[in-house]
């Protein structure tokens, strides 16, 4: 959907010429976030503002759904371009509703038509058009204004998003939850974008591919987590630091690493029979007790199962944590760090149990990266090397 073909950017000043974007050549698939990366001055704001013009190219070519954009009118591509920047540059002198329908009113919708969408909007971005619309920014938080920012660039439903450093200005709680909502529009409206972020952690979590750009040049182009397990040279691995393993448990989900080899009893289950299910399981100190519907509501240790007789109904230990499928393994191992457990059991959006996650599969699953690409290496290599 988005292409540059060679795009390339020269400033001429004083000292000389100076290279800012030097032959960017990618692409960004129809419906995806691609994030660009690196330290200042290394070219990605370049490279994005060249998209709509507000920079002109030295030379090269962009390509918005297959058309060279290099024959058409300035101002009608940028009216097809949704922009938001950080420092959100909303008219003062206009309302929200006024700001929102800006470029809708440019292209000819009729009142009704903008007015609409503008309502749809304020609740895309989780704020009360009764209350909003009617207010200027000055009336605003900084969150509210970026959220605003964010609605007007989605008000013509462009099929094309620029956003520089959007969330740059945001505590870092509120710029989590607009995050979180705009990962969820983008779901539902799959947009193609290109995002510029000075934050490892923000293109990890919202680009579908990440490019790492240094000098001018793209060093490498990647889906995040083939960049952080498989960085191109040591400038890209040292601009991850060395927790980027760590980095990649935000990228893998509950669901992807769950084992369903996981013993339980219910509550009419003996003792005896609870004591028995842990040494067929034999790697823990518990069993996990479940209801008639197999939701987890507790836990059977085995210095119970030794020292008591009876019900397991009446000896149960609270469950420290569960965990759902959609979970990340970040927030897993947060939770098994902060209960002091190495398995927490999973559970679907019903809460019914689906199996277990344990630290051995997370640490397995994590490093099976690692292991394809050494063994490749080795295969690569010369017989008798």
């Amino acid at each position: 959907m988005i292409r540059l073909d060679n795009l390339t950017k020269v400033f001429d000043t004083p000292d000389g010429a100076v290279v800012a974007a030097d032959h960017i050549s990618m692409e960004v698939p129809r419906g995806e976030i691609c994030v660009l990366l690196g330290p200042s001055g290394c070219g990605k704001t370049t490279t994005l503002k060249m998209i709509n013009r507000i920079v002109r190219s030295t030379s090269g070519k962009v390509f918005l759904d297959g058309e060279d954009t290099s024959g058409l009118d300035t101002e009608a591509l940028r009216r097809n371009i949704g922009y938001v920047i950080q420092q959100i540059g909303l008219f003062p002198n206009m309302t929200i509703e006024e700001n929102i329908t800006v470029v809708p009113k440019l292209l000819g919708w009729d009142k009704q038509r903008y007015k609409t969408r503008a309502r749809e909007l304020m609740d895309m971005i989780a704020m009360d058009a009764e209350a909003f619309l009617k207010r200027y920014p000055s009336e605003l938080s900084g969150g509210q204004q970026q959220r605003i920012g964010v609605a007007r660039a989605l008000a013509a439903d462009p099929p094309v998003m620029l956003m520089d450093e959007p969330f740059g200005a945001i505590d870092p709680i509120n710029r989590a939850v607009i995050q979180d909502e705009f990962l969820k529009m983008q779901a539902e409206l799959q947009k193609t974008i290109m995002f510029v972020s000075h934050d490892i952690d923000e293109a990890i979590k919202m680009g579908d591919r990440i490019a790492i750009f240094r000098e001018g040049k793209l060093v490498q182009y990647s889906e995040p987590d083939e960049l952080l397990s498989a960085p191109k040279n040591t400038f890209v691995e040292s601009f991850l630091g060395e927790d980027r393993a760590l980095k990649r448990l935000n990228l893998v989900r509950v669901r992807d690493v769950i084992s369903d080899e996981i013993g339980t009893v219910v509550g009419n289950d003996t003792l005896t029979t609870a004591r028995e299910r842990i040494d067929a399981h034999g790697y823990r100190d518990a069993i996990l007790l479940v209801d008639d519907r197999r939701r987890p509501i507790g836990v059977i240790s085995r210095d119970t199962t030794g020292s008591h007789q009876g019900y397991c109904r009446d000896h149960m230990r609270g469950l420290p944590a569960v965990v759902n499928l959609g979970d990340d393994l970040r927030k897993v191992a947060s939770l098994m760090f902060a209960h002091d457990t190495t398995w927490l059991p999973c559970v679907d959006d019903n809460g019914t149990l689906c199996g277990q996650i344990t630290q051995r599969d997370m640490t397995h699953h994590l490093g099976s990266r690692y292991r394809a690409r050494r063994s490749a290496a080795d295969s690569e290599k010369p017989v008798g090397s």
